[in-house]
């Protein structure tokens, strides 16, 4: 009996064995299908492979963790979160569960239980300072600053002494009262390091943040007196002088530090712009601030930034546009690749109607950034506005080499409709369809071009069901225009709906009649004669007649009464 017994016992075991072996295979295998799936992209495929590996073994970390992952990337931060926490449980001591869990926390705004696990992850690898550092955030934001002191000191015994570690140490003394152990930290670092004058300077920081102003301006003294141009020194005096409220000095000081040759340009402008803040809640009296920027633009090293700021400044406060446009033009010569120096020159130029300034601007920018579409456009226009076609068009077929995916659909599309109108007027027809349909490719509602093209088309007769689709898209988007209702009463015209197209020359003229052009006039009456009123037709024509007498078909159609197609 007893050996009975103890053959069943083995049976079992066995039987045991063999139920987990399987089970271990199957999930090794849907864990390693998982994880293919999910490199491949397939996260809905992986997301059913993971919670059925749980299913097979709940007690694998791996899984959970994963599934995670998953629930992260679906934004469902709460189930993402119990996932890590699960994969935590199942496995303590790994650094990449702890850290992820410990991220998810401080997102989630759960600052006590990230601490505890970054707290692990530190114990886990003693002397990562990048933990360190971590936690003594975690322990400011807590208003743990014991902890964050304690912290900091950890990290000072791996990396030694630093400005960074001794500056922190000494602003948490700071918020905590404690003015002499903040004061002490800076002074430790700079009699370490007693011939570094920024130390000295950070020693006299904290003596004026810890209420020794007198001792904090000594220091900073004998910095001056050792190195008048060093900066940290300066800075620290203007803000003593500032809070004092000492404005002489304080002007004097700001100027200095500007004109600095030590000053960096992030720190000039920078205090620039405190400076402009600072006047403008004072009243906003510009003298001080034109005067720093004026002394600033004599410099030999003046940068783009710098100048934005001026630029901008004096736009902001109104300058006359005399100031601004001479310091725009010192800008150029200083730095003639500067592109929006140029530009507001070029805008200048163009509301004074002066095209051959405009021309020359942008001749001039083409050279120095030939890769700008906005001069070849301005140039191409004030070419054709100053009477020169051929010019107009080199400028624009110049311009189209520089049109990238990234350029302007408006203005690659004006690019090709101003080159089709040019084209159209020396007679290259062909040539201007083609542009006109590159125009509408970048932008099909462009409704110049679609005015135009569609008016051209009706002229030659040809395509004329496109070019009343495109016209009536004209009139659905600005219906009391009188050119665009007389273009598609125009095309419905040569198509012989000559009633239709008396509605619509009826609305252009009733929209603009007093300033209409004689050729839309001229239009009615050509259509009034198709649909049998002859002395209404004969009323226009004479009409037109006054604002074009010379226009020798206009006058034949007057001696003969009659539509003459030309």
């Amino acid at each position: 009996m007893r050996q009975l017994i103890a053959i069943l016992a083995v049976l079992v075991a066995l039987v045991g064995n063999v139920t987990a072996q399987d089970r271990q295979s199957k999930y090794d295998h849907f864990f390693l299908e998982a994880v293919m799936q999910k490199e491949k992209g397939n996260n809905d495929a992986a997301f059913d492979l993971f919670k059925h590996c749980i299913s097979i073994d709940s007690t694998k970390p791996e899984a959970h963790y994963f599934l995670g992952k998953l629930y992260y990337a679906l934004k469902d931060k709460e189930k993402s979160q119990a996932c890590f926490e699960k994969a935590v449980a199942l496995n303590p001591d790994n650094t990449t569960y702890l850290e992820t869990l410990a991220f998810s926390y401080v997102q989630s705004a759960r600052l006590e239980d990230a601490t505890t696990m970054f707290e692990r992850l530190y114990e886990n690898a003693p002397g990562q300072t990048e933990v360190l550092n971590t936690l003594v955030r975690l322990y400011l934001q807590q208003e743990n600053y014991d902890a964050a002191v304690k912290t900091l000191d950890k990290i000072e015994n791996v990396e030694g002494k630093s400005e960074r570690l001794a500056y922190t140490k000494s602003e948490i003394f700071t918020m905590q009262g404690k003015h002499d152990a903040a004061i002490e930290e800076i002074k430790k670092l700079a009699d370490q390091y007693p011939n570094d004058l920024n130390y000295r300077g950070l020693y006299g920081d904290a003596l004026l943040m810890n209420g020794k102003e007198q001792e904090a301006l000594d220091i900073f003294k004998e910095i001056l007196k050792e190195e008048p141009d060093n900066m940290r020194a300066q800075m620290s005096m203007l803000t003593y002088h500032k809070r004092e409220g000492d404005t002489l000095v304080a002007d004097s000081l700001t100027r200095s530090i500007l004109l600095n040759k030590n000053t960096t340009l992030e720190d000039r402008v920078g205090l620039l712009r405190q400076e402009i803040a600072a006047s403008e809640e004072a009243g906003g009296d510009s003298t001080k601030i034109l005067g720093y920027f004026e002394q600033l633009m004599k410099m030999p090293d003046v940068s783009t930034d710098l100048v934005v700021l001026y630029v901008s400044y004096m736009s902001m406060k109104k300058m006359p546009r005399q100031n601004l446009e001479s310091v725009l033009e010192k800008v150029v010569q200083m730095m003639p690749d500067y592109a929006g120096a140029r530009l507001q020159l070029v805008q200048y130029a163009w509301d004074d109607k002066n095209w051959e300034r405009v021309i020359a601007l942008c001749q001039a920018a083409r050279q120095y950034t030939p890769d700008l579409m906005e001069f070849y456009y301005y140039q191409g226009i004030a070419y054709s506005l100053n009477d020169d076609t051929d010019k107009a068009l080199d400028a624009l077929q110049n311009g189209i080499g520089v049109i990238t995916q990234e350029s302007s659909p408006e203005l690659v599309s004006d690019f090709y409709s101003i080159m089709g109108d040019l084209m159209h007027q020396k007679g290259m027809n062909k040539e201007a369809y083609a542009a006109y349909d590159s125009c509408l490719q970048w932008k099909p509602d462009n409704i110049g071009c679609l005015n135009n093209y569609a008016y051209f088309l009706s002229e030659d007769g040809k395509h004329l069901e496109k070019a009343e689709e495109m016209s009536y898209k004209t009139v659905q988007a600005e219906p009391e225009n009188p050119t665009y209702l007389d273009t598609y009463a125009w095309i419905l015209f040569v198509q012989k709906r000559y009633s239709e197209a008396k509605v619509y020359i009826d609305q252009a003229l009733k929209h603009d009649k007093d300033t209409v052009s004689g050729v839309i006039i001229e239009h009615a009456g050509d259509i009034y004669a198709m649909n049998g009123d002859k002395e209404k037709a004969l009323e226009l024509w004479k009409k037109a007649a006054k604002r074009e007498p010379d226009n020798k078909i206009l006058a034949r159609k007057i001696k003969l009464k009659k539509y003459i197609k030309e």
